[in-house]
């Protein structure tokens, strides 16, 4: 043979090798193997942070709900509100995950509790206590309102259309009970 169609017969051959080169089964189940370790473990930590969206509303609600309360108490002659509308913080008394509520301990008028109460399954509830307490500086005595942020130990383990049950916040400042038990201070 002809060296100039040895070459051309070489090159041929190769061409066709290259042609027919693919993925081996053992190389896609490797891949595959590989894309559901990764999705197991990032599909748990992606729900657990829409969860956490989620309950950072109420969080932030609450909050603002003690602010305004402190705020309300020094500008109403020393008295707390039960009502979220008269705070004028223009948010909803009820959302998609939560639902907001003021109570007041009527026999001391001395400690409201701001609620947000879990709508929805796996949502922790919040209570935000603003009190009042006395304080003395230079022999002089003058009343004072503190603020406390609680959050639920559990969450929500069904959907309540009411929400969460939230016991009332104390004249100390101590966290309520839910009906998942005891609240924790976070704030």
């Amino acid at each position: 043979m002809k060296t100039e169609l040895k070459a051309k017969f070489l090159q041929n051959i190769l061409r066709k090798k290259k042609e027919n080169e693919g993925f081996t089964l053992i190389e896609l189940l490797v891949v595959i193997i590989i894309i559901g370790i990764l999705s197991a473990i990032a599909l748990p930590s992606f729900l657990n942070q829409a969860t956490k969206a989620r309950q950072s509303e109420a969080k932030n609600y609450v909050g603002s709900m003690n602010r305004a309360q402190q705020a309300f108490y020094l500008e109403n002659n020393n008295a707390f509100t039960t009502s979220v509308v008269t705070l004028a913080l223009g948010i909803k008394t009820t959302t998609d995950n939560f639902k907001y509520t003021i109570d007041a301990v009527a026999t001391t008028g001395s400690v409201v509790t701001n609620k947000g109460s879990a709508l929805k399954k796996a949502l922790k509830s919040y209570a935000g206590v603003t009190y009042t307490a006395s304080q003395t500086v230079d022999g002089v005595t003058d009343a004072i309102t503190l603020a406390v942020m609680c959050e639920s130990a559990k969450p929500a383990t069904t959907d309540i259309a009411t929400g969460i049950a939230i016991s009332n916040g104390t004249t100390n400042g101590a966290c309520p009970n839910d009906v998942n038990g005891e609240m924790r201070t976070i704030k």
